[in-house]
C-alpha cells in the first residue's frame, strides 16, 4: 500500500463476527491497535519501553470507514504508519487490505502524558527518532 512500510498479518476470528459471519465494526479499531502495538515493537523498543519511561499513550481520537465487510477466516494485512508528530500528539494511519484490496481505513489520534499526573508531555526524542527511521525506511 503506498506509503505504508509497516503491516502485520491476522484472521478474522470467529468471535469478531456476527451471525452472518461479518466481522463487527468495533474489532477494525482492536485490528488497528494490534499492527499499532507492533509497529511499535518493531521501531521503537515496544510499549513497554514508552511505559518504562514513565509515559503512556491515550487514544484521543479515532476514525474508520468500511469499504467492503470482512468475514469470517478472511486473512487481513493492516498496515501503519505515523502520519503526524507534533509536540504530545501524535497520529497512526492504517489500511486493512483483503487480498492486496483495501477493505477498511482510518486512523487514531494519540496524546504522550506522563503516567502519574495524566498531564500532556513531549514525545521523548528517542521515540521522535525512532519513528522517523521506521517511515524512512524501505518495505
Amino acid at each position: 500500500m503506498d506509503g505504508f512500510r509497516f503491516s502485520t498479518d491476522m484472521s478474522v476470528r470467529f468471535a469478531e463476527t456476527d451471525a452472518q459471519g461479518v466481522a463487527h465494526n468495533a474489532n477494525y479499531l482492536v485490528w488497528f491497535e494490534v499492527a499499532r502495538v507492533a509497529y511499535l515493537a518493531e521501531y521503537a523498543g515496544g510499549y513497554s519501553a514508552i511505559r518504562n519511561q514513565g509515559l503512556e499513550s491515550f487514544v484521543l481520537e479515532s476514525h474508520v470507514r468500511y469499504v467492503q465487510p470482512a468475514r469470517f477466516d478472511d486473512r487481513l494485512r493492516v498496515h501503519a504508519r505515523v502520519g503526524e508528530l507534533r509536540g504530545a500528539r501524535f497520529r497512526f494511519d492504517y489500511e486493512v487490505t483483503r487480498n492486496g484490496e483495501v477493505i477498511a481505513d482510518g486512523w487514531t489520534s494519540h496524546a504522550c502524558v506522563d503516567a502519574k499526573t495524566f498531564r500532556p508531555t513531549r514525545i521523548p526524542q528517542a521515540l521522535v527518532d525512532a519513528i522517523a527511521r521506521a517511515e524512512a525506511s524501505s518495505s
